[in-house]
């Protein structure tokens, strides 16, 4: 099966989406180059209105989707739901967006504020996604399924567009890995411009489900989801995704929440990033590669930054 994935559409994404998050920062982080013996990339996706890069392929969807009167309807941690809340406002379609009743409540905040209807339903992301799925048919809204939808995914690769314009080539880059969107797209980009770059996905330990079902080639579910990594935290993996992986993704690394708790401390401590867990997902696995990863340029992708005060002061301050 080729991919769903096409390179001519995320270099159209690249041009078309919402310009607010487009073209943000990437740099050498000495310190963290330093401690850790190889040159590291930052890519920062928080600097933005939604604080992740969930609105880029949320904006290139609905530049493309056609959208019923009845709006939009989705599952969300927060992020997702964000950046679809702020694409569907800026075009004037009604977003609903299902979290589960233990969701980030600064980003059910944050989704309210964007305009968007949100209900708390189920015990995890993926129950609440079968809620929104029966609200959809319910309802007559289109539903939207990160992960399962091409253009989401392409919008996403867009990182990996800007990535190539450094002058120096990556050998490798290490991005978190949820639904399966964002390493999709970055990956099919960079099959076509820097092919010799390894692509690796990173997973929590509490959430393994999709590295699980990349290694056995099929779905593979978990009974439940432990991580503080809600960006992340998978239980049913999406079989479109896991399709779109099979021939861009080179590994996947699988990391506890003590190290992504030490990668959020060290982005604080280094850049002064203040990142949510998934978000900090990949610098965790630069330990967990060991002498894998000497001398090589690595690019980071810190991809969100929705942090209650709470977490901050726990996460962040408190040793």
């Amino acid at each position: 099966m080729g991919s769903r994935l096409s390179v001519q559409n995320i270099s159209e994404a690249s041009q078309v989406i919402d310009p607010v998050f487009r073209d943000t920062p990437q740099f050498v982080s000495e310190p963290l180059s330093e401690l850790f013996g190889a040159t590291v990339v930052l890519k920062v996706e928080t600097v933005n209105p939604i604080r992740s890069f969930k609105g880029r392929g949320t904006d290139y969807l609905l530049h493309r989707l056609e959208v019923p009167p009845a709006g939009l309807v989705c599952a969300s941690a927060g992020n997702f739901g964000q950046g679809l809340a702020y694409a569907g406002r800026r075009r004037g379609h009604p977003v609903t967006v299902f979290a589960s009743v233990n969701a980030n409540p600064l980003k059910v905040d944050r989704m309210r504020g964007l305009g968007a209807e949100v209900l708390l339903a189920g015990d995890d992301f993926d129950a609440a996604k079968e809620h929104a799925r029966r609200r959809a048919s319910e309802t007559g809204a289109k539903f939207v399924e990160d992960g399962r939808l091409a253009p989401i995914a392409e919008g996403a690769g867009t990182i990996a567009v800007e990535l190539c314009r450094m002058e120096e080539p990556l050998d490798l880059v290490l991005i978190p890995l949820g639904d399966g969107a964002l390493i999709s797209g970055m990956g099919t980009w960079l099959r076509h411009a820097a092919p010799a770059t390894r692509v690796v996905g990173v997973v929590a330990e509490g959430a393994s489900a999709m590295e699980r079902s990349w290694r056995a080639g099929h779905v593979i579910e978990t009974d439940s989801v432990s991580t503080i990594a809600d960006g992340i935290a998978v239980r049913v993996p999406i079989a479109e995704a896991l399709e779109d992986m099979k021939a861009v993704v080179d590994g996947i690394v699988v990391v506890d929440d003590e190290a992504i708790v030490a990668a959020m401390r060290l982005l604080f401590t280094h850049t002064g990033l203040a990142t949510e867990a998934a978000g900090a997902a990949g610098l965790a696995a630069i330990p967990a590669m060991g002498a894998e990863i000497k001398a090589k340029r690595i690019a980071v992708i810190v991809t969100g930054g929705n942090l209650t005060a709470e977490q901050h002061r726990l996460l962040l301050l408190e040793a």
